[in-house]
């Protein structure tokens, strides 16, 4: 198929969008906000992940005004798993900016959308034509996937140069109707038969008859993608600290990787108990039966995008905590209901096992 002929899908796609695709709860609606929002929670993460964290967002923050409202503490609580947490940082500032220049009103033009903080061309697309029915397409890597497989394009989709081409021939075969429902058919052809690991399921695709790919026989050819560079390794030792029936936390600097985000007291590189001590002490805080909990165990590992940390964790019973060390102490109840800790840290403290254990407390294990 060429992408002149790229017209040809539409209404295959449609039909078979309307007779097969997921029952999912932003699925139905025209809801700018609500369309946003599963957008937003969908980028880097699976869609059964984001489910359960959708329905909680809406129904503590079921509009613009109720996201401007919602303490910062408590939306990083309700994204507390999900990652990426700039993405819950930029929801409320766009939905501020939504505020003050539009009356509380979500912006109808796709220009307008995609000047909002943390929306880019995906992003933009998908609420346009989800919610204004506006020929926008939303072209991530589920759609390029089908698209250079049905056109048998052997461009690196990496290059922004070939996702804007891309974007531009989809745009033009738009349909008159029920352009979300292109939109999202597209998106769900990629995500449940044109899948992006393993095979495609090519038996059900409604355009396999029109797919160069599959006609070759060259599907797992496409699509072309410049290989990533590897990723940074940074070793970490992490400290569980406990002092009676509370934890210390402290909050992470404003640049950065989690930026603003709690995390546990950890000091880069692998130290020894002597170097441990020594760093704390010059905080003014004693610890007593410091004892390395990930010992005869490969390093704890936590993955991002563009990092990897490898993390050593150790536990201490602390006396004479000071009061300035930059630590803050919680309660195992303050950390369950309302201080978010991301995945990396919660990884030490449920693989480690150690927290509150003999202080009356009760370990704390990620869901």
């Amino acid at each position: 198929m060429e992408y002149s002929q790229l017209d040809q899908i539409v209404a295959p796609l449609l039909a078979w969008y309307e007779a097969d695709h997921r029952q999912l709860p932003w699925r139905g609606t025209k809801d700018p906000y609500k369309v946003w929002v599963s957008e937003i929670m969908l980028q880097q993460t699976r869609v059964e992940t984001v489910i359960p964290y959708y329905r909680r967002f809406i129904e503590r923050c079921p509009t613009v005004a109720a996201l401007v409202s919602c303490g910062d503490d408590e939306l990083l609580k309700l994204w507390e798993g999900l990652g990426y947490y700039s993405r819950a940082r930029n929801l409320k500032k766009a939905a501020q900016m939504i505020c003050a220049s539009y009356d509380g009103r979500f912006p109808e033009t796709y220009e307008a959308i995609r000047g909002l903080p943390g929306i880019g061309d995906y992003t933009a697309g998908a609420v346009s034509s989800i919610a204004f029915e506006q020929a926008r397409a939303a072209v991530d890597g589920n759609v390029l996937r089908v698209v250079t497989r049905l056109t048998q394009d052997r461009r690196d989709i990496m290059d922004a140069k070939v996702r804007r081409q891309v974007t531009e021939m989809l745009e033009n075969v738009y349909p008159p109707k029920l352009r979300g429902d292109f939109t999202q058919s597209l998106m769900e052809l990629g995500a449940v038969v044109c899948v992006p690991n393993g095979e495609p399921l090519c038996r059900g695709c409604p355009l396999k008859a029109l797919c160069g790919a599959h006609r070759q026989g060259t599907q797992m050819q496409y699509p072309v993608k410049k290989k990533k560079p590897q990723r940074k390794t940074e070793h970490k030792t992490v400290l569980i600290l406990i002092n009676q029936d509370k934890i210390a936390l402290r909050k992470r600097g404003a640049q950065g990787i989690l930026s603003g985000m709690w995390e546990l007291p950890n000091i880069d590189g692998i130290l020894t108990a002597k170097q441990i001590r020594q760093a704390f002490a010059e905080k003014n805080i004693e610890l007593r039966e410091l004892r390395e909990v990930s010992s005869g165990r490969p390093p704890l590992k936590h993955i991002f995008t563009h990092m990897e940390w490898h993390m050593v964790c150790w536990a201490a019973m602390c006396s004479a905590v000071g009061t300035d060390n930059g630590l803050t102490w919680v309660t195992e109840k303050q950390l369950t209901h309302e201080i978010a800790l991301p995945t990396a840290f919660k990884k030490c403290l449920k693989g480690c096992g150690t927290m509150w254990e003999g202080t009356g407390g009760q370990q704390q294990h990620d869901k």
